[in-house]
């Protein structure tokens, strides 16, 4: 079997994943991302209107809170783009252009594997020493600095698979409708939205409300479990060794929750032990063949591209 970076490498072309060539280039493809300046899946079939951000952000509020129906993938695309600036707004992203790509190229290819290719994936790494890893919906990824340099390259497969796996599950879309439905503030406003431009303001505001708090919070355990599930079959899928997310959770497993470093981590998810168990259970054996490969350093792989 070709070795991986070259599997890699040969599909980031593909997908012209590997382009960006400096920082301001991923920092301009995120922001047009942001900006809803690239084309999604969906807009010419399903074209939103034109409108002012805090409009755009009270009909997604409104679409929140609909009791039915379900969010095509053009809004759900737009709701991501909203919450990632949310977290691009917390912390900035990492100045190792390098770094950038591998991250970018190596998620893409995990999320080619997935069940929902198609999304505008984007993934970044945050200038931040804590070990997190967000997602938001529509495909958008973001891992720490921190986690990256603690990890090895199948463990970080291991943990973009799972963010991955959240986003083709709709994790965070569903956690977002039950925080809105429950606002009865949310619901005050959404009601006045064709009157009051000062009321679409506080709407967009509570969208940024909706979404620090999920942060803070985290998803449903099920959630976090069936992503776990999800995500180790999708790593295996992409060619990485299925152990690599259970050597993350051994890893924060040994990790006091004070820890300021893993205290947010710890804080929105199951406990790591849970974790464990539950893939064990559903792991078995039937992923052993698959399992034993070298360990790569993430250093090794950014220091290869830059040479290609």
């Amino acid at each position: 079997m070709k070795r991986l970076v070259l599997l890699v490498a040969a599909t980031a072309l593909a997908l012209g994943a590997a382009a960006q060539t400096s920082r301001n280039a991923l920092d301009g493809v995120l922001g047009n991302i942001l900006r809803g300046q690239l084309p999604v899946p969906g807009a010419a079939a399903n074209p939103a209107p034109a409108a002012a951000a805090p409009a755009v952000a009270g009909d997604l509020i409104g679409l929140l809170m609909q009791q039915g129906g379900s969010i095509d993938e053009a809004r759900e695309i737009e709701i991501g783009r909203q919450l990632a600036a949310v977290l691009l707004g917390s912390k900035p992203l990492h100045a190792d252009a390098g770094l950038q790509r591998y991250v970018n190229t190596l998620g893409r290819w995990i999320a080619l594997q997935s069940s929902r290719p198609q999304l505008p994936w984007a993934f970044g790494v945050l200038d931040d020493a804590g070990f997190n890893a967000f997602a938001a919906p529509g495909g958008f990824v973001f891992v720490t600095k921190g986690l990256v340099d603690r990890v090895t390259e199948a463990e970080l497969a291991g943990i973009l698979a799972h963010e991955i796996s959240h986003v083709t599950e709709r994790h965070h879309l569903a956690a977002l409708r039950t925080k809105a439905q429950a606002g009865a503030a949310t619901q005050l406003l959404a009601s006045q939205l064709r009157s009051d431009s000062a009321v679409r303001q506080a709407v967009q505001s509570q969208l940024l409300g909706l979404a620090r708090n999920l942060y803070s919070s985290g998803l449903d355990q099920a959630d976090e479990y069936g992503a776990d599930r999800l995500g180790v079959a999708l790593a295996t899928r992409a060619g990485f060794d299925p152990y690599g997310l259970p050597a993350v959770l051994q890893q924060l497993r040994t990790q006091a929750p004070d820890n300021p470093l893993f205290s947010l981590t710890l804080a929105t998810h199951p406990p790591a032990q849970a974790r464990l168990e539950q893939l064990e259970q559903a792991m078995g054996q039937r992923l052993d063949a698959h399992a034993g490969k070298p360990a790569v350093r993430i250093e090794q792989r950014v220091a290869a591209q830059a040479r290609r």
